[in-house]
This record gives C-alpha cells, structure tokens and sequence, in this order.
C-alpha cells in the first residue's frame, strides 16, 4: 500500500500561491535542512487495476526519498508479474469499448480529466518538490504547468483525429494500436506519464502505466484526477514497482501491443529486445548530449545567460540540456567566464525556499555518479571555472554545486557521455563546420541550439544538426510539435499530432 508522509500542502489550486508555502527551514550554503515534523495527509493506496483501488498481490516496498532532506516520504507497493498480468488483462478488456467510442466521447473524458488534474496543479507541484526536490517555484510551472497544457492539447487532437484518405480504390484509416504499456522516468514524472498516456486515449488504445520507482508519488494524483473524472474501468492502469521486475514484466507482456518508454539508452536497449521477442511496437525517448552552438556575431550575454539556464534546469536532470556549449574562438575567454558567473549565482537548497534556484539530485546514486564525471573530467584535462567536488553545499541532501567546465575536449568522457547533473562543458569551435562537426560528433541526438545575429545563418546551420530538435536563437518550447530523437536517442515522436500518431495502425481497403 502507499503511504506517504509528505508536509501538509495549502488548500489553494493556483500554483502561483505555494511559492515558499512549506514551512521547513530555509538554509543557506553548507548549511542542514531540517524540515519540520508536520501530519501526513490520507491517501488512495495500492494499484489502480480496472477502474478500482485494489491490493498488491506481494508484501515488498519501495521506499521513496525526499532527496533534500534524505528522509523517506513514503512507500508503493513493488509489484510483481502477476500483477501487471491483471492490470494488462483489465486493459485489454476496456480496449474495444474504449477503442468504438466517437472520438468526441473520447475527448470529453479528457477535457474531465484535464479539469479535475488542473484543480490539483499545487499539489502536483509540492509533490514533485518532495519526491524529486524541484524547487516549487519550477515545478508549478514546469512540472505541474506543462502535463496539463500537454494533455489539453489531446483534448483537441481526440476530438478531430486524422481524416481518412482515398488512395485510388483504397480507404486508408487509421485504427487504435491496442494495449499500450508506458514505463516512465523519474525527472518528469507527471509530465512524461502525461505524453504517453494522453496521446495513447486519444487514439483509442487503453494503457498500464509503470512509473519511476524514484518519483512514483504524483502518479496516485493522477489516479485520483481519473477516478473524479469518470473514465471507463481499465481504459487505464497503474501498477508501481521496480524496472527489471514491473518493467520487464509490462514490456515482455503478450497481451501488450506497444511499449512507449522514456529514460536511459541502456535501460531502452533492454525494452526494445523484450518487445522484438513478439514484434511488438516500441517508442523510445531515451538520453541526450545535446550542443549549444553561439557564433561570434551572437548576443553573447543573452545566449550564455539561456543556455546555463537550460543546462541546470532541474538540476540538470534533463535529457535535452544542452550540455555542450560550443563558443566561436573568437569570444570563448568571454563566453568561460560570463558561464562562470551565471552558475555561480546559482543558490542550492531546500526546494520551497523562494531564492533557492538547484534543487538536489534525485538521489545518493545519482549525486555519486555526477562527481564521478567532474573527477573523470578533471582527470581527462578539462579546466574547472566553478563548482567542482570542493564546493560547498548543504550539509544534507544529494547536492552537487553547479559545475562549469571549460577547455574540454570533444571526444573526452563529459562531452560524450550523458552525465545528467548541473555540470556544463564549454568548447571552442573555429567556423560553421567545425561547430558542426562537434556537435554531430555523439551517439546521441535529441535536442540542440543555435545562436547567431544572421536568422539565416542560424537555421542553416540548425538544418546541418542530426538531432530532432533544434532552438534558433532562443525559440520557445512548442508542446504541439513532435518530440524526439535521432540515433541512440530515440526511436518515435511524443507531443501533438504526431505523438498521436505513434498510438495509431494504419489500414487500408480496398473497395
């Protein structure tokens, strides 16, 4: 059963009203947190099979942490093959219910469940702050702010789904894959459940949701949001657990017709020989190593300032951070030190202090493997402008200092390899195809930036990245435009009309 043991959140939903609402201690640099004991909050427990709360069938637990703090918030069930076996079986029986509904039936059970999930945007926001350590000023707007604006975009999409075709004497139409299983990370937790689970309804399929074993709190908000907005039993599922006991499970099931996974290569490598072993669909949203090319004619300041900003956000626990800042030769002294200060004005601690700006990591594990990679680093010739292993930080927690590295070399491990922490390494370049050559080199190929006073300039070189998303001189974030990778980032598109379509069959007949 889950229990959990978080702080007491306001009775407020505007998320604007639970900036520092949590009264624990706010510390300073090297400073402990404390929070303060406070009651517990009731909530649903168990697994959510069949349109019901229903009990695990093992005993086993997993313990759930709050990272700044180093105390258990509390526990979910770790559950084993059997019961995703129930869940898949509850799954394939709403299947052709929820597969005939009209597409605007389908989409007013969505506008319901984006109405009752928005009522619950603060406590969204504070859970994600406990479970993940996000500061709560990033999470209502990050964590809590994007699944919904995610999932009232499906509302719409359900609503008018691809138009059937005539190709000569063939009807081409497009039909709802089947049972979806989507096993999710844990530095999103509601936004990537959210950017599989909304698309995969609104086509038609039905869904068991495996979240992170990490962050799998805020899951239990959405299943209350389900059970308030009335949608059909087992349309979806939620069973909690481990990756290579739950996971494994969901994503070798036969009774599972599509697996859509986020989180490491490795860990997508695995999913994807499971799913090949009955040729089912798999879509992979998997790491990053994502570069920031700034050519010489750039805003320096505004392009430096953003792509720190990018590169810590979440501490850093980002798959598209653009990890990799590429500096035209001509300004790189400039360009080192402007990384510098920014990182240095970067406050560490508790999450619900309003001036805290990194929040910890989301774990022991985590935090070691990110020091791991400034040793490494440091041990390859990269030179340390600030942070680094010596740097203070808060007595508890799994902090890490925002790190800068420059003078690194592009083949060296932390220009390569997915370190996932506040660290930022600072390149070189010598023209447009020397940036481009650096940031091509890499397994990965999911996200990017390019700045430069010549527009023009810039989306050429931006056509040039092999990697699914690029950010020309700033541009926003469009949770409408296909999501997704090149290479060992990916395999599909998540968001807007083409995540929809990965939940989609394609038929044709002939008349």
């Amino acid at each position: 059963m889950v229990r959990r043991e978080l702080p007491d959140y306001p009775s407020e939903t505007s998320s604007a009203s639970f900036t520092g609402a949590n009264p624990v201690s706010h510390p300073s640099r090297g400073a402990s947190m404390n929070s303060a004991a406070e009651p517990a909050p009731t909530y649903r427990t168990g697994f959510h099979i069949g349109g019901r709360w229903v009990s695990p069938l093992g005993t086993d637990e997993i313990s759930v942490e709050n990272p700044a703090t180093e105390q258990v918030i509390g526990r979910v069930p770790a559950g084993t093959a059997a019961d995703v076996d129930r869940a898949v079986a509850a799954a394939r029986a709403a299947f052709p219910g929820w597969a005939a509904l009209a597409p605007t039936e389908r989409a007013a059970h969505l506008e319901r469940l984006h109405r009752r999930l928005t009522a619950r945007a603060g406590e969204i926001a504070h859970t994600v702050a406990c479970e993940l350590g996000t500061p709560l000023k990033i999470a209502a707007r990050v964590q809590a702010g994007l699944p919904l604006t995610v999932l009232d975009s499906y509302v719409t999409l359900a609503a008018s789904p691809p138009e059937e075709e005539t190709v000569g004497n063939s009807l081409v139409v497009r039909e709802p894959v089947g049972v979806v299983g989507a096993i999710t990370p844990w530095n999103y937790p509601l936004h990537q459940v959210v950017a599989k689970v909304a698309p995969a309804l609104a086509a038609g399929c039905t869904v068991v949701l495996k979240p992170a074993e990490l962050t799998p709190l805020v899951a239990y908000l959405l299943f209350d949001a389900v059970d308030e907005a009335g949608l059909p039993p087992g349309v979806v599922n939620l069973v909690t657990g481990t990756g290579p006991v739950a996971g494994a499970a969901l994503a070798a099931h036969p009774g599972v017709d599509m697996v859509s996974f986020t989180g490491s290569t490795a860990t997508g490598t695995q999913i994807s020989r499971l799913a090949a072993d009955r040729i089912a669909r798999v879509s992979l949203e998997l790491g990053g190593k994502s570069a920031n090319i700034i050519f010489e004619d750039a805003d320096l300041a505004g392009a430096v300032k953003v792509g720190v900003g990018n590169a810590f956000l979440n501490s850093g626990q980002t798959c598209t951070a653009w990890t990799r800042m590429l500096v035209h030769r001509s300004r790189y002294d400039e360009a080192v030190d402007l990384a510098g200060k920014a990182a240095g004005g970067y406050r560490l601690g508790d999450p619900f202090d309003p001036a805290t700006r990194l929040g910890p990591l989301v774990s022991a594990g985590q935090r070691e493997r990110v020091r791991g990679y400034v040793e490494r680093g440091l041990a390859e010739g990269a030179r340390l402008v600030t942070g680094g292993l010596d740097a203070p930080v808060p007595d508890t927690g799994y902090f890490v200092a925002p790190t800068v590295l420059a003078d690194v070399d592009p083949d060296s491990t932390v220009a390569q390899e997915e370190i996932f922490g506040p660290v930022l390494a600072v390149i070189p370049f010598d023209d447009d195809d020397h940036a481009v050559a650096i940031a091509n080199n890499s397994k990965y190929g999911l996200a990017g930036a390019v700045w430069s006073g010549d527009q023009d300039r810039a989306v050429a070189v931006a056509r040039r990245l092999r990697t699914g998303a690029v950010d020309v001189n700033g541009g926003a974030f469009n949770p409408l435009a296909p999501f997704g990778g090149y290479k060992q980032s990916g395999v599909g598109r998540e968001l807007g009309a083409h995540g929809l379509a990965e939940f989609l069959e394609v038929k044709s007949i002939q008349r």
